[in-house]
């Protein structure tokens, strides 16, 4: 099963069902991508609204 990216919140992750947010709108194509360690005091996840650690899309069409 390849790795989709949620349009929502922009988590990468497998299957049909976002982890992060719950979504279904998913999508497989997307570009680049950022692995979130600290979203507290990491500057690129306050940018991106992101709150979790995970793995995140850049783009996501």
């Amino acid at each position: 099963m390849s790795e989709k990216a949620c349009r929502q919140c922009k988590f990468i992750s497998r299957g049909n069902r976002c982890p992060n947010c719950n979504s279904t709108d998913l999508s497989d194509d997307f570009s680049g991508f950022v692995i979130i360690l600290n979203a507290e005091e990491s500057e690129i996840a306050k940018m991106m609204n992101v709150t979790k650690k995970g793995k995140y899309a850049l783009k996501v069409r």
